[in-house]
């Protein structure tokens, strides 16, 4: 269509468009689908993909001529979408109403968030209010829910599976809990009858959606990838009929509406399917879990976590619905028009792009006691990826055929008795082929294992990280090997191999055997007893790994060749260098986790764990502090102690060299000067003259025996 036929029709080149909470699941798939979508696209046959490329790109959209997305956030610390024109501030509502009146098409769901039906009220009555100063045609698009019928009576009593279409919209009866839905509904339809001219309004009855990010059925999907329950729980007897649409199928209808303003104003949006709840749960668990599901009743459905009310609601509703009119008149280029079963491996692609859930693949190589399973091990656990050691494989694996051999003479199902019967001869041929190589199992047997395992549900979710094989470059090749002979790329000479298993990061781990030696003798015997690393033992893995690891022969050419080129790391710095940490060098290498993270319970612990690491610090922080403190009194009260004993010695010491420096004065006092100062005192006592002093001074100056 052209512009100049656009404008004759009264169609905007560039149309201003506003979705409530374009950071919500159903908000940010249509906003984004409108993003990218020309005005007045829909109006034309699609006739290739290059057509098809201008309604629904994912890539840039096209500068010209596409709608304008104005919109608010659910969560308003969260920036603004890249593909969002203008975020509106709902603190205001007055000034929420004039960028809703300068607005082309208001779109509002109400199918996620049960606030937003009073919002949606408010903005339709407040446009409805305006429509007087219109200069053009504004058009209300509300998303309701399917459930608005949940109680309807069937179409034909004699035949329920008539499906209810948009000509029965006045017979629908709401669920108990969507009666404010059916409200708004009615309202939205009651204003758009007052000028049609003016102010058109639609009501839109999705089915369950699907696709992208997965919302209503992100339970299931997630269950299902992380492979750790037994089974996909289906509710009930799961019987119930349950009409779904791709969330990008929806967007298409929304923007149909926009584009051609359809007589119909309530209109109902499902695609063709008419798919069981149960057949729902078995196809995410058929292909993306283990192909397991388990009923439960509806009661202890309730007791679950993992669903909200309106969820649960949902999920349990029966309806049969038709979506006659969008069908016929509308140019919708279906992304899953046969519904969610047909289309579950597109499905669950998408899920895994839109949750960035992209399973990592890693190999660590290296020689012996070079600590490859610790290091693997605390890899996995970072990233949550799956550790493949080879007794690990090989174990499971025998079991697996024992357990299914098991079954040969219990089961009567002829599929599973052929399974069994094979199961049961490959058993047997191992255990021929173990007999005669001294109990070990052949390559052709592990490389099986291995590709099964790596094949497995589980590692092609979430990821893997293969310890220390393969060992060689011929298992390599055919661990590798593709299954289907692919076409190999023109003017490549990259050999052909499986994308789905092949590793994306290859570290190889070196060091000297002396290192290595060294490192043994460093262990505990308590450790090393009972393993291969003994003297003898160790030495002779080391020999056997350097002569399968020659310059010219080596598994890590196998991954040059491919360009995947190994990353060498020197495990001797580890020792050398104590901030170096081997697994965190490789984290580097690897990236960021591709997952779904921690869970609440995973948070709750580490949360628990660092509250109790801190609190152990702390508490050794004190008991060192208490102890530092002591020790310091101590050593002051010692030193106190010994400054007083060194005084008192000092005071001794002293007092003796003044009694040794009198001993000379004294004897020349008794020899020389107390005799006659004796005999002076005993003559002034028996004269008893007037000046007594004065006596004593003659009498020993005529006495003094050293004076003549």
């Amino acid at each position: 269509m052209t512009e100049e036929e656009s404008e004759s029709q009264g169609l905007a080149t560039n149309k201003r468009i506003f979705i409530n909470h374009v950071d919500s699941y159903s908000g940010k798939s249509i906003s984004k689908f409108l993003s990218h979508c020309i005005v007045g696209a829909s109006l034309d046959e699609i006739e290739d993909e290059e057509d098809a490329a201008s309604v629904r790109s994912d890539g840039i959209p096209p500068k010209e001529g596409t709608y304008k997305i104005i919109g608010t956030l659910q969560d308003a610390t969260k920036g603004k979408p890249d593909w969002v024109q203008e975020v509106i501030d709902l603190s205001e509502k007055e000034k929420m109403l004039e960028h809703l009146s300068e607005c082309d098409v208001v779109v509002y769901d109400i199918t996620e968030n049960e606030d937003q039906i009073e919002e949606a009220s408010w903005a339709v009555s407040g446009l409805h209010a305006e429509l007087e100063h219109f200069e053009s045609q504004k058009m209300f698009i509300l998303i309701s829910t399917v459930m608005t019928w949940s109680k309807s009576k069937p179409v034909d009593p004699d035949d329920p599976e008539i499906p209810f279409t948009e000509e029965d919209y006045r017979r629908r009866k709401p669920h108990n809990n969507f009666r404010n839905h059916i409200s708004a509904e009615k309202l939205v339809i009651k204003l758009g009858k007052t000028n049609k001219a003016k102010f058109a309004t639609y009501v839109v009855a999705a089915g369950l959606t699907y696709g992208a990010g997965e919302n209503m059925f992100h339970y299931l999907f997630k269950t299902a990838w992380h492979g750790e329950a037994d089974a996909l729980k289906c509710y009930g007897n799961g019987m119930n009929v349950l009409p779904t649409i791709h969330i990008k199928d929806l967007a298409a209808v929304v923007q149909n509406i926009a584009d051609s303003r359809p007589k119909t104003r309530y209109l109902v949006a499902v695609d063709d399917s008419q798919n069981t709840l149960e057949e729902i749960i078995k196809a995410v668990s058929q292909n993306l879990g283990n192909g397991k599901v388990d009923h439960i009743t509806k009661e202890d459905a309730l007791l679950s976590k993992s669903l909200s009310q309106p969820e649960f609601d949902m999920l349990l509703v029966n309806l049969r619905m038709d979506g006659v009119y969008i069908k016929e008149n509308m140019n919708i280029r279906w992304i899953a028009e046969q519904g969610v079963v047909d289309n579950i491996p597109e499905v669950i692609k998408e899920y895994k792009k839109a949750r960035g859930l992209l399973p990592m693949r890693a190999c660590v190589l290296g020689p012996p006691a070079s600590g490859k399973s610790s290091i693997v091990a605390a890899l996995c656990k970072h990233y949550k990826l799956h550790h493949i050691k080879i007794k690990d494989v090989i174990d499971e694996a025998i079991a697996n055929l024992e357990k299914s051999a098991a079954r040969a003479d219990a089961d009567e199902n002829e599929d599973d008795d052929g399974k069994a019967q094979e199961d049961q001869e490959l058993l047997d041929s191992i255990n021929e082929s173990k007999e005669s190589n001294n109990g070990r199992i052949e390559n052709q047997y592990i490389i099986r294992f291995y590709r099964d395992k790596l094949h497995s549900m589980p590692c092609q979710n979430q990821g893997f990280i293969l310890d220390g094989y393969p060992k060689t470059l011929e298992q390599a090749k055919e661990l590798f090997a593709a299954d289907d002979e692919e076409e190999q790329e023109e003017n490549s000479k990259i050999p052909v191999y499986d994308k789905g298993t092949m590793p994306e990061v290859v570290l190889s781990l070196e060091a000297p055997d002396d290192f290595l030696k060294q490192r043994v003798m460093n262990l505990p015997e308590q450790v090393v007893a009972g393993t291969h690393n003994t003297e003898a033992g160790l030495t002779r893995r080391l020999a056997d790994f350097r002569s399968l690891n020659e310059e010219d022969n080596t598994v890590l050419n196998y991954f040059d060749e491919l360009e995947i080129h190994p990353q060498h790391i020197d495990i001797t710095k580890e020792t050398e260098e104590k901030n170096t940490n081997i697994a965190e060098q490789i984290i580097k290498i690897m990236g960021e986790p591709r997952n779904y993270g921690p869970t609440p319970e995973e948070l709750a612990e580490a949360e628990r764990t660092e509250t109790e690491k801190r609190l152990k610090k702390e508490e050794e922080e004190k008991e060192e502090r208490e102890r530092k403190e002591e020790a310091e009194a101590k050593m002051r009260e010692e030193r106190e102690k010994e400054w007083e004993n060194r005084l008192d010695e000092v005071k001794r010491q002293e007092l003796e060299l003044l009694e040794n420096q009198a001993i000379p004065l004294r004897n020349y006092l008794m020899k020389h000067v107390m005799p006659t100062l004796t005999q002076g005192l005993i003559e002034c006592c028996k004269v008893r003259p007037d000046d007594a002093i004065d006596y004593m001074a003659e009498y020993l100056f005529r006495n003094n025996p050293q004076v003549d």
